[in-house]
């Protein structure tokens, strides 16, 4: 299983711009580093759609000219954003570990910075539902080599467990006002991750039967 940003559906982006003077004497890998980062912010606040580029620039405290300069604009600026979630999937997602332990991870990258979770979701509802890829095949022919190594039971869909396994670990992001209701905890607290990821253990140790 891995949990990747969508892929964004946009017209091509017009040529770099050089930037102001002033712009290039800032250093360049800090301030790509500000665009990133104000980008995974404004995405997820906004949604691919909402997102501005002048909101990105004015939050990262930057010319705008910027975000053409270093990424070609704002899809630029997405797959760069996702590039670096993937860099940092490779560090905890090893496709060797039990499904329950993998998962896992990604709850607990998903729980310690919610604004992927946000901006698939943002995805997922705004853009028309062929714009939105489905998870990449990789995903689903590593839920089938698992069934068939007996890790899960042969009456499941693998499919169908693939999108589960996407709404359990979103599910803390997407449904916090519920979750407060129903449990009366925070669901960025520790109580709370501590609850939701020992039930999400013990749910998917029964997918095999």
């Amino acid at each position: 299983m891995r949990f990747r940003y969508p892929a964004p559906v946009t017209p091509p982006t017009a040529p770099r711009r050089s930037p102001a003077p002033e712009d290039r004497r800032q250093d360049p890998e800090r301030t790509r580093r500000a665009l990133l980062d104000a980008a995974h912010d404004v995405f997820s606040e906004k949604g691919y759609a909402g997102a501005r580029v002048q909101d990105i620039a004015d939050r990262a405290g930057v010319n705008k000219q910027l975000i053409s300069y270093h990424f070609g604009g704002k899809e630029g600026l997405y797959r760069a954003l996702r590039d670096r979630w993937l860099a940092r999937e490779e560090e905890f997602a090893d496709p060797s570990l039990p499904l329950d332990e993998l998962v896992l991870r990604y709850l607990t990258a998903a729980l310690d910075d919610p604004r992927g979770a946000r901006l698939a979701l943002w995805r997922a509802l705004t853009e028309r539902p062929d714009a939105v890829p489905p998870g990449p095949p990789e995903d689903l022919a590593a839920l089938r080599r698992r069934q068939a190594e007996g890790e899960i039971a042969p009456e499941f869909d693998p499919g169908l467990i693939m999108i589960m396994l996407h709404a359990l670990v979103t599910a803390p992001i997407a449904h916090a006002p519920t979750i407060r209701t129903v449990t009366g905890l925070d669901p960025a607290g520790p109580e709370f991750r501590a609850r939701y990821a020992g039930q999400l253990r013990a749910l998917l140790r029964r997918l095999g039967g």
